[in-house]
């Protein structure tokens, strides 16, 4: 399998992860009954770092999902496109750069509030709410996991996608385009 496959197979695997890590924290919800008479839901709303979470990998979902047309569509129609435009490389890279880093800091900030919200905060007195909603805590932690999965094979994409722009450059220069 080429460069080129791989990637889209890796696109592909990616965009699938992250949006089983979307939906999971979008429709993720408990309610439960508290004090004897407050009803009380848990949502990805109560915690911030969960609603920024879920517009990332939507985010990052939608550009895999792009890229993976833009193969579609350039390997049916422009093959050398895929093989040998420069900018078109760096544009990629970049991009894949960006959506790599941030897919894993809105993971880890969700990661880092969803632990506050499992243990507490002793000196701000807060209770763990895990002991309350554990189900909900349970499938957010399957949605990280999920999460940090995508940003793995995103960095693998990344890897590709810094491979395909620089084999366009010759190894005896640094820098200089190879010649044809």
């Amino acid at each position: 399998m080429d460069a080129t496959k791989s990637e889209a197979f890796l696109r592909l695997a990616t965009t699938l992860l992250l949006l089983m890590t979307a939906l999971l924290v979008l429709f993720d919800s408990q309610t439960k009954l508290i004090y004897s008479s407050i009803l009380r839901k848990a949502t990805y709303k109560d915690l911030n770092a969960l609603f920024v979470l879920v517009l990332v990998e939507f985010s990052a979902a939608s550009y895999n999902l792009l890229q993976l047309v833009r193969y579609c569509i350039a390997s049916r129609f422009m093959p050398g496109l895929i093989v040998s435009h420069k900018n078109l490389a760096w544009i990629c890279f970049w991009l894949d750069q960006v959506a790599v880093y941030t897919v894993f800091a809105a993971n880890s900030a969700a990661l880092a509030a969803s632990l506050l919200a499992v243990t507490g905060s002793s000196g701000f007195q807060w209770m763990g709410v895990c002991n309350i909603y554990a189900r909900f805590c349970f499938q957010i932690g399957g949605a990280l996991v999920c999460g940090y999965f995508a940003s793995l094979l995103m960095a693998l994409v990344s890897s590709i996608s810094a491979f395909s722009l620089f084999r366009l450059y010759s190894s005896k220069h640094f820098l200089l385009l190879k010649g044809k």
